[in-house]
């Protein structure tokens, strides 16, 4: 039984959120350097099971794709000949990384800890494999 890993893509950063092996609960990973994605990936694969990636899709508000869509769907490319086993989905991934800031004000994190935006990608991951598991 394996896991599904969420990736909150960005140029720069890469959040990275997974459930636990019965897919009921999704937590906060890691964030890596997005030029450092498929070698993280490589060795995560190596120790856990990925039944489903799934990627977060960024949207304007016109519901028109983000112009960071170009660097998504070379990225995924690149995923589903890397990996040709592992499904791959997208969830809309609109207001995440305010919705990850929101939770960190409410959770009582400091100001200095808000401003961490490997945090914030990480978080906005967790919230992208959250409405997918919701959704599924």
């Amino acid at each position: 039984m394996g896991r599904i890993l969420a990736l909150d893509y960005g140029r720069v950063r890469t959040g990275i959120a997974v459930t636990d092996t019965l897919k009921m609960i999704a937590s906060g990973l890691t964030t890596v350097s997005t030029s450092e994605l498929f070698q993280f990936l490589s060795e995560y694969l190596k120790k856990e099971k990925i039944e489903t990636l799934v990627v977060g899709e960024p949207r304007q508000m016109q519901d028109k794709p983000s112009e960071s869509e170009v660097y998504i769907a070379k990225f995924l490319t690149e995923f589903g000949k890397r990996y040709p086993e592992i499904k791959v989905e997208r969830q809309d991934e609109r207001f995440t990384s305010k919705l990850a800031v929101q939770s960190m004000i409410e959770g009582g994190m400091k100001k200095k800890k808000r401003r961490d935006k490997a945090l914030v990608d990480e978080i906005s991951a967790t919230l992208i494999l959250q409405a997918y598991l919701e959704r599924i």
